[in-house]
């Protein structure tokens, strides 16, 4: 009887033990949680192009197809997007995008992808050139600093009235793309 009961107070113990350092290890992930939320919001922008409602930059640049683009010649419902070969969030939107321009009213006229030259751009100028005009150009060249870039991949739509009518990160921010998920 004296070895069960020994035995008891000893498995107590070590359960007591036990659960302490658990609940010290669930006090430091929360704690790790919080800081890892904190540094993400400080590295990862939460606008990474002008936001809704902001009007359309002045800008000039040059398409690769030698036609130059201007922000007060674009058309209402153009769809933009910015794109970086580095990026891996590009590479895994760029199919999407792609099937997105098809779709757009007007074709490839009403489509404008910027591509930054941090990388080969192949990939990206072979896909893109069929379904919209596609300016290359250096990182903080003047379409991506025109519309203040500060994260890829960015897409943005203009609407009617000459203003960013919406933006983001994703496809998913666009309205229409919304509609077209939905559908799908």
């Amino acid at each position: 009887m004296l070895y069960l009961t020994a035995a008891v107070v000893i498995l107590t113990g070590l359960t007591l033990l036990n659960l302490l350092l658990m609940l010290g290890v669930i006090r430091r992930l929360r704690d790790h949680s919080e800081r890892f939320t904190q540094l993400t919001k400080s590295v990862m922008p939460e606008v990474a192009v002008l936001a809704a409602g902001s009007p359309v930059p002045e800008f000039a640049a040059t398409t690769r197809d030698g036609d130059t683009v201007s922000g007060a010649a674009l058309e209402p419902e153009t769809l933009i997007g910015f794109f970086s070969p580095s990026c891996k969030p590009c590479k895994a939107m760029l199919p999407k995008f792609a099937d997105y321009a098809r779709s757009v009213p007007g074709g490839r006229e009403r489509v404008l992808a910027i591509v930054v030259q941090d990388a080969d751009p192949a990939e990206y100028l072979a896909l893109l050139s069929p379904v919209a005009r596609v300016v290359l150009e250096e990182p903080g060249g003047t379409v991506a600093a025109a519309f203040d870039v500060s994260g890829f991949p960015a897409v943005c739509l203009i609407g009617p009235d000459g203003t960013v009518a919406a933006s983001g990160m994703h496809l998913q921010d666009l309205p229409r793309a919304k509609a077209l998920a939905g559908r799908g």
